[in-house]
C-alpha cells in the first residue's frame, strides 16, 4: 500500500494545525474561567459536560467511522462545530452557554482521534502503522507548542478571552491541509481494521480479556492523569491574573515538546521490544508526578515536572493506539473499538474533574495530588500483573 507524498505531507500537517484546534478549548480553559470567578466546582463541571457529550458520541462516531467513506467530510464538520463553540464561549461566557458550547465541542471533538488514525491506517496500512502514529503524535505535539506559546501570549498581552478567537483562525488551515488529502488514496478495509465488512459483533469484542484488562488501566490512567493540569491551572489563576495564562503556556509547551521528541522514540520501542515494556514506563511516571507537585511551589520546579507528564502523554498516546490495532487485527472493528476505549477514558477523565476538584475546593490541593496518584499506583500494578503483550512477531 503506497500513499502519495503530497497526503503523507497533507496528513503531518493536519496533524499540527488540528492541535491548535483543540488545545484552545483544554487546559486554558480552567483558567479562563476561573479568572472570571467561577470556583473549582463550577470549573470541573464544565469540563465535565465537554467529557460526557464525548463519551456520548464516541461510540457512535467510532461505528460510523468504520463504515463510512467520508472521513475528511466528518472531521471537516467536527473542525466547524469545534471553532463555532470556542467563539461561543468566548463571547458569551455564562454558565450556561458555556455548557452548550462545552457539549457541542466534546460531542465534535470525539470524532478527531479515531478518524485521524482510521485515515492513517488506511494511507500506510498496518505494516507501516507504527511509525505513522509516533509521527502523528510528534506533529500534533509540534502543533501544541506553537498553539500554547501563542495562546499564553494573547492571554498575557490581549486578553484571556483572545485565545478562543485563535482557535477560530487555526480552524482554516486544518480544513486546507486535510483537503490536501487525497480521499482514493485511503483504502478504507484497511481504515477499520481490514475486512470488507466488520467480521467481529461487539459483544465478542468485549468478551477479550486483553481488551477489558487494558481498558481498566486506560481508564484508571486517564482518571488520575486528567485533573493535574486542570488543578494545577485554577491554583495559579488564584490572584496572579494573566501571568497564570503564561505560566500554563510554558506546562503545555514543556509537555508538549517531549511529547514531539520522544513519540518517535515510543513507537520504534513498541515495535522492536513491545508494547508493554514501554507502557510501564508510562504508567509508573505518573504517581510520581502527582507527588512531585505536592512537594514545591517553584515555578519553574513546577514547570520541570510537565516532562513527566510529556512522557506519559507520549507513550500512552501512541502505544494504546498500537494495542488496540494489536487487538483487533483482522475484525474490521478497529474505529468502534478505539472509540469504546476512548469513551472508557473519557469517563475516567471526566470523573477526574469534578472529583478532584471538589477535593480541592472541600480540602486542599496536596489531597487532590496525592489521591490522583494513588490511583494512578494501582494502575501500573494491574498493569503489570495482569496486562499480557499484545505485539505479534513475525515468525
Amino acid at each position: 500500500m503506497t500513499a502519495s507524498r503530497a497526503s503523507l505531507r497533507s496528513l503531518d500537517l493536519l496533524n499540527f494545525v488540528l492541535a491548535d484546534v483543540q488545545t484552545g478549548v483544554g487546559p486554558f480553559l480552567a483558567i479562563y474561567l476561573a479568572g472570571r470567578g467561577w470556583n473549582e466546582e463550577r470549573v470541573g463541571v464544565a469540563l465535565t459536560a465537554g467529557g460526557l457529550a464525548t463519551i456520548a458520541a464516541q461510540i457512535p462516531a467510532g461505528a460510523l467511522i468504520d463504515i463510512t467513506e467520508a472521513k475528511r467530510a466528518l472531521v471537516a464538520l467536527s473542525i466547524a462545530i469545534v471553532a463555532g463553540g470556542a467563539l461561543a464561549i468566548a463571547l458569551f461566557p455564562g454558565f450556561s452557554s458555556v455548557i452548550v458550547a462545552q457539549c457541542a465541542i466534546g460531542a465534535a471533538s470525539s470524532s478527531f482521534g479515531p478518524a485521524i488514525c482510521a485515515i492513517s491506517l488506511g494511507l500506510v496500512g498496518s505494516a507501516a502503522f507504527d511509525a505513522r502514529q509516533g509521527r502523528n503524535q510528534a506533529a500534533s505535539s509540534a502543533g501544541n507548542v506553537v498553539a500554547a506559546l501563542a495562546m499564553g501570549l494573547l492571554g498575557y498581552f490581549v486578553s484571556e478571552r483572545s485565545v478562543f478567537s485563535f482557535v477560530v483562525v487555526a480552524a482554516i488551515p486544518s480544513l486546507l491541509a486535510l483537503r490536501g488529502i487525497k480521499p482514493r488514496e485511503i483504502d478504507h478495509r484497511a481504515a477499520r481494521g481490514s475486512g470488507d465488512e466488520p467480521t467481529e459483533s461487539v459483544r465478542s469484542l468485549l468478551r477479550s480479556r486483553r481488551l477489558v484488562i487494558f481498558m481498566v488501566c486506560a481508564v484508571m490512567f486517564h482518571f488520575a492523569n486528567a485533573a493535574m493540569l486542570p488543578l494545577l491551572g485554577e491554583m495559579l489563576a488564584k490572584g496572579k491574573g494573566r501571568s497564570s495564562m503564561m505560566f500554563m503556556s510554558a506546562c503545555v509547551i514543556t509537555t508538549q515538546l517531549v511529547i514531539a521528541g520522544t513519540a518517535g522514540w515510543a513507537s520504534s520501542i513498541a515495535e522492536s521490544r513491545g508494547r508493554k515494556p514501554i507502557l510501564l514506563v508510562a504508567f509508573a511516571a505518573l504517581p510520581i508526578r502527582g507527588v512531585l507537585y505536592t512537594l514545591t511551589s517553584n515555578t519553574v520546579l513546577l514547570v520541570g515536572i510537565q516532562v513527566l507528564d510529556g512522557v506519559c502523554a507520549s507513550i500512552f498516546g501512541v502505544v494504546s493506539v498500537l494495542v488496540i490495532a494489536d487487538l483487533t487485527a483482522g475484525t474490521g472493528r478497529f474505529n468502534l473499538t478505539l472509540a469504546a476505549i476512548t469513551t472508557a477514558v473519557g469517563v475516567g477523565a471526566a470523573l477526574s474533574q469534578v472529583i478532584a476538584g471538589s477535593l480541592v475546593h472541600r480540602v486542599d490541593a496536596s489531597v487532590g495530588f496525592l489521591s490522583l496518584a494513588g490511583i494512578a499506583a494501582i494502575a501500573f500494578v494491574i498493569l503489570l500483573a495482569g496486562m499480557p503483550e499484545t505485539l505479534r512477531r513475525a515468525t
